[in-house]
């Protein structure tokens, strides 16, 4: 069974940055989807950066060129950098992983397994 951990949230002021990490087991392999979304109060879940079964990787708009994906194979450790945060930000972020796609992308829909979440908050 695929466990997902999530750490690395916290309270920072807007401009500041985050390193948001998942620890994953359960697993065989490195191929395969792997992502962060995250869901503010109120609002529904969306996608925010993830790695294809090929490695490509995926941003939300939003995010672009100041979130960065990346993944550590022998830690079996997904991450997200985070820079100038906003307070638009704030929110739960969430890991999640699927074993058998090959082009998830930053759609919910398309993964299986999900981390309980680590909660970020960006406020001055």
């Amino acid at each position: 069974q695929v466990q997902l951990v999530e750490s690395g949230g916290g309270s920072v002021l807007p401009g500041g940055s985050l390193r948001l990490s998942c620890q994953a087991s359960g697993y065989e392999g490195v191929s395969f989807c792997m992502g962060w979304f995250r869901q503010a109060p109120g609002k529904e879940r969306e996608g925010v950066a993830a790695f294809d079964f090929d490695g490509t990787t995926g941003y939300a708009d939003s995010v672009k060129g100041r979130f960065t994906i990346s993944k550590d194979h022998a830690k079996h450790t997904l991450y997200l950098q985070m820079e100038s945060l906003k307070p638009g930000n704030t929110a739960m972020y969430f890991c999640a992983a699927d074993l058998r796609r090959r082009d998830c992308g930053i759609r919910s829909a398309r993964y299986k397994y999900w981390g309980k979440g680590t909660k970020v908050t960006v406020s001055s």
